[in-house]
């Protein structure tokens, strides 16, 4: 018997299950060399058609566009369509992996866009590293797409990367990492919250980890009325505080951290991880990828029936049933294959959804704030199903409709569409894309079977 009181074989199944995905990751990319391919939407009978989509019949919709330039969103693929654009510097809990390799992910990403949420989505990796090329580029890109998604770029410079596009850009430009992580991560710790008997305001609340994702986890979380004073965040060096002179040093390439130093931790507590979680009612971890970041230990010192978020990928900080047998009450990983799943795609696709179909300038917090609600009022919450799944389809277009609305309520739309229109068109285009993919597999265009042509 192990010490947890299970068979050693038990815990060596769950870890063999664990590590399945991966295993069979790289055999079906390997099949199918990518996950997304262009297809076309209109019809081709004879040569006519060619000269209606091309020359000459082309010209006209060119010169209505010169004309009136909003009339690209009618005429061209725009209105739908988002680039996913990334250098590869922080790919998952990989790290700085590059371009190339992480091109898989941002197929991924396209993947999701398009089935959740009737998008089309192009993955764009920059061989660039230099924040000022990656925000001119993304400026430069700007006429061909109707939003942008950054994705895995380190920090510091994709705070600087994201607030500088979001003020100059004509079009919504979204962190994924930061917006839609903090976004679904708020709305599993309401429901978490709620189910416990716990108020956000009086919640004391760990943030293991400082990076892109955790910060504006904490923002979104403060700015939902959470205590900062309250919290506390933990980097590679331990607790933020105001006695963190490293910090205090670099604060003008570290605005955000050095922000949380002065917010966070009013009693001044010092120490890492377990200092940390010591007394917590939960813990919202992004840190490196365990198990062993976190112990079971330091769970069990954390305050009575505790929220434990062990979200880093690809692999938790700690097993999930290592955190139930130490006392969590309710365990989330940002993994598929665990209860609890904690991950962005769940909001980004019903998000950009509903901020395209409104023609929206920016997403802003406020839009963020809409969706979590609507992910909360989406799910019958109990300690294994605190947010809905990806599955859960229908869920998608009530996020668009909320961001939607909210979107058209600040006067950063071009379109004034109702929560209905919002609902029935996002709901229209999911369908579609679901039952265009579910075609293409009944009729062998998208192989199934070890070795067909993909």
């Amino acid at each position: 018997m192990s010490k947890d009181g299970e068979r050693p074989e038990a815990a060596d199944e769950r870890l063999a299950r664990a590590n399945k995905p991966a295993e069979d990751s790289v055999r079906m990319h390997a099949q199918y060399r990518g996950k997304i391919e262009t297809v076309l939407k209109c019809p081709v009978r004879d040569m006519r058609d060619f000269s209606i989509w091309y020359s000459p019949g082309v010209a006209a919709p060119c010169m209505a566009i010169h004309d009136d330039p909003e009339l690209v969103y009618d005429y061209t693929w725009k209105w739908n369509t988002v680039a996913v654009v990334s250098d590869g510097s922080r790919v998952l809990g990989l790290g700085d992996i590059g371009p190339k390799a992480g091109l898989p992910v941002m197929e991924g990403k396209s993947l999701l866009y398009k089935y959740l949420g009737g998008v089309d989505s192009v993955p764009i990796m920059l061989d660039t590293k230099d924040p000022d090329e990656i925000i001119r580029t993304v400026l430069l890109m700007q006429p061909t797409f109707g939003g942008i998604n950054l994705e895995d770029l380190s920090q510091p410079k994709c705070f600087r990367i994201l607030e500088t596009l979001r003020r100059q850009a004509e079009i919504p430009v979204w962190h994924d990492d930061q917006q839609g992580t903090a976004t679904v991560t708020l709305a599993g710790l309401m429901n978490a919250l709620k189910l416990t008997g716990r108020s956000i305001g009086d919640a004391r609340i760990a943030f293991i980890g400082s990076g892109a994702a955790n910060v504006a986890c904490a923002r979104l979380i403060f700015g939902r009325g959470a205590d900062p004073g309250r919290c506390f965040v933990v980097d590679s060096r331990g607790i933020l505080g105001r006695h963190r002179e490293d910090i205090e040093r670099r604060r003008h390439e570290f605005v955000e951290k050095w922000s949380l130093c002065g917010l966070t931790n009013e009693e001044g507590r010092e120490g890492g991880i377990p200092e940390a979680l010591r007394g917590a009612d939960a813990v919202i971890s992004l840190a490196a990828p365990g198990p062993g970041t976190i112990l079971p230990e330091w769970i069990s010192a954390m305050a009575p029936d505790p929220i434990v978020f062990a979200c880093a990928n690809p692999t938790p900080e700690i097993w999930p049933w290592e955190a139930k047998d130490a006392g969590a009450a309710i365990v989330a990983t940002g993994r598929s294959d665990f209860p609890n799943q904690v991950n962005n795609s769940l909001c980004f696709p019903g998000i950009f959804r509903g901020a395209l179909d409104v023609r929206a300038r920016t997403i802003t917090d406020e839009m963020c704030f809409a969706a979590a609600d609507a992910l909360c009022g989406s799910v019958k919450a109990d300690a294994d199903h605190i947010l809905p799944s990806m599955e859960d389809w229908e869920v998608f277009p009530r996020v668009a409709a909320a961001v939607g609305r909210k979107a058209v309520e600040q006067g950063v739309a071009r379109r004034d569409l109702s929560s209905q229109e919002l609902h029935d068109t996002a709901y229209r285009m999911i369908h579609r894309s679901r039952e265009l993919t579910g075609m293409m597999m009944r009729a062998g265009f998208i192989g199934e079977e070890e070795g067909q042509d993909a």
